[in-house]
């Protein structure tokens, strides 16, 4: 019943921007801390990004810090990405994951992710 609905990807030029959305539904959404994780062709999974229940503290790999923002709208059930000068080195297929509460970088549910191809 828990579903994790990726959307917003494709392919852009470095620099270029995109923004992901992830529709969530078969759960209280605003119950739960969200993260993006990505994973490019045979690498393992890299998290990018997390975002607490209300939204009020953001967090983010090295990687990425000052060129992504995480953000949600719980009346709307969605956590975005919003990406911003985008490298060839994220590429990847991009995933929302709910937290499981558990333990840090441990995810219960995971969408089955929305590409992103940066490229000249």
């Amino acid at each position: 019943e828990v579903q994790l609905v990726e959307s917003g990807g494709g392919t852009v030029q470095p620099g270029g921007s995109l923004r992901l959305s992830c529709a969530a539904s078969g759960f209280t959404f605003s119950s739960y801390d969200m993260s993006w994780v990505r994973q490019a062709p045979g690498k393992g999974p890299e998290w990018v990004s997390a975002i607490n229940t209300g939204g009020g503290s953001t967090y983010y790999a090295d990687s990425v810090k000052g060129r992504f923002t995480i953000s949600r709208d719980n009346a709307k059930n969605t956590v975005y990405l919003q990406m911003n000068s985008l490298k060839p080195e994220d590429t990847a297929l991009y995933h929302c994951a709910r937290e499981s509460g558990l333990a840090t970088y441990d995810y219960d549910y995971w969408g089955q992710g929305t590409q992103v191809t940066v490229s000249s």
